[in-house]
């Protein structure tokens, strides 16, 4: 089965690098006819559903071990806790492996440790178009009124300094894949390398040395753009400098005093056109003469061209209640009760919520932040009201319904003249799936002009006017019409008799 890693390198070399697909099987050590599957299928990922998924046991554990040893570095030798001191430790915090991994762990982060020599920082040069660097920082800003704290991600042309920040709720993977995609539009193009630290949403293990089991999601990013993630160093920032840095700058020049804006969307309309004044006024740090604008616009005809937007979101699990809602960070949302099953796919976007089941759309929303909300789509709920049109009355979905005016009207008036006028309304209303809201919307107003207020009338319209539409008379093709228009000859049928008698003759 091949993985997002061997896809990844087979799209880049093919496309990016103009290798034959000969040479690329030859150094994969794969197949040419899986470099051609992957090469024709244009796709990044290759799924594949196996019974049981093992999990590396003392990975979820390595920050905070590697964080104890850092503390008791700075402590007097007899002072420093022993392996197994550790290893109890992590036990009472739930570990379940062994003590050699912790014992192994802990052995190879102090020769690690006492190898490293003396802090020295060495200058880093890069090529146009080469490499970008990412990073996130967390800033204040008055929002709406409010002091709120917002995530920012941070990404840096390496060579020309051009760089873009963008503001979220949140720091997830959805955040970071939509971080990237504003980041290649706004550059007008991508790098060969990204460098990133060892984020949760990029790196799902850090291995030995610079080897890095890069998550899944994150490498299909990767390979829909072309190009390779480079993981640094824990605890070695030097590594990405550029853009450590600049999060102080941002922080002082962007964020100092906080910016008084009404929602995300506004604060990062008012950070992009910062970046872009920044870029036009600052001069670059190693190229005397020029500013970054200037040294972009050099840089940019060697950027890696712009793919189609990525389909940036996190796919989580989650399971649909008795009243056709799922729960996800924090918020309720609502689906379709007609094709919910008991468990579906939550697509989590940047600013949208998707639900899925069984490859169906059975919901779209608005993301909302914040904790305790319900939001409903009304209209999930219209075949569960043909069994229960009462719930039209005191129903939540219902409360707040946004209606064209026709069919609010409709509403209003059945509701002064019918005891059972939630039942007529249902009628109405399931009748939208069926001939759409504009459809019945017309056939509202028309009712209303009619001064007639019931389910018949307005059902009655709409036959009619399907009707009228199926009777419309069809305009021939231009092929099939007459160039010469038929000339009317009466005589013709005498001279046709008089044929008929000489051939009986």
């Amino acid at each position: 089965m091949l993985i997002v890693e061997t896809i990844r390198k087979i799209r880049l070399w093919i496309h990016r690098d103009g290798k034959s697909i000969r040479k690329t099987a030859k150094e994969l050590r794969v197949s040419r006819n899986t470099v051609r599957k992957v090469v024709r299928s244009e796709q990044t990922a290759f799924t594949y559903r196996r019974s049981s998924q093992p999990r590396p046991v003392l990975g979820a554990f390595v920050e905070g071990l590697e964080k104890a040893l850092a503390e008791d570095k700075k402590l007097a030798k007899r002072q420093r806790r022993t392996g197994i001191v550790l290893f109890e430790q992590l036990q009472a915090e739930g570990y379940a492996g062994s003590y050699d991994s912790v014992r192994r762990h802990v052995r190879y982060w102090r020769i690690r440790q006492s190898s490293l020599a003396s802090e020295v920082f060495i200058p880093l040069v890069f090529d146009p178009g080469e490499a970008f660097q990412f990073d996130w920082s967390y800033e204040w800003v008055e929002m709406a009124g409010m002091p709120v704290k917002v995530k920012v991600a941070h990404l840096r042309l390496c060579h020309s300094r051009h760089f873009l920040v963008v503001a979220y709720p949140r720091e997830t993977q959805e955040m970071v894949f939509d971080a990237h995609m504003r980041g290649f539009e706004f550059f007008g193009g991508g790098c060969r390398r990204g460098i990133y630290d060892n984020l949760k949403a990029v790196v799902n293990k850090v291995l030995s040395g610079k080897e890095r089991n890069f998550n899944n999601r994150f490498g299909q990013l990767c390979s829909h753009y072309l190009f390779e993630p480079t993981a640094c160093t824990p605890a070695a920032g030097w590594e990405k400098g550029q853009v450590e840095n600049q999060v102080g700058t941002v922080r002082r020049r962007f964020f100092v005093p906080r910016p008084k804006v009404k929602d995300y969307a506004e604060l990062n309309e008012h950070l992009k056109e910062r970046c872009l004044q920044w870029a036009r006024s600052q001069p670059h740090p190693d190229l005397a003469g020029q500013s970054v604008w200037e040294t972009y616009e050099a840089e940019r005809p060697h950027l890696i061209p712009l793919q189609p937007r990525f389909d940036g979101y996190a796919e989580r699990p989650a399971g649909v209640s008795t009243s056709s809602l799922v729960r996800f960070d924090g918020n309720r949302y609502s689906v379709n009760n007609e094709h919910a099953g008991p468990s579906v796919q939550i697509r989590a976007y940047a600013e949208r919520i998707l639900i899925v089941c069984e490859g169906q759309v059975i919901g779209d929303h608005q993301r909302h932040f914040g904790r305790g909300k319900t939001i409903f789509d009304p209209w999930h709920y219209l075949p569960a009201l043909d069994r229960k049109p009462g719930a039209l009355r005191n129903g939540a979905p219902f409360k707040h319904w946004d209606l064209p005016q026709a069919l609010g009207r409709i509403g209003e008036q059945l509701q002064r003249r019918y005891t059972d006028w939630d039942r007529q309304y249902v009628g109405i209303l399931q009748a939208v799936p069926l001939y759409g809201l504009d459809a019945v919307e017309a056939a509202c107003r028309e009712a209303l002009g009619m001064g007639a207020f019931s389910k018949e009338v307005v059902l009655n319209l709409l036959n009619r006017s399907r009707d009228a539409a199926a009777a419309a008379p069809i305009e021939p093709p231009d092929h099939l019409l007459l160039k010469q228009p038929p000339v009317a000859d009466c005589q013709r049928y005498d001279r046709l008799l008089k044929e008929v008698a000489h051939a009986a003759q």
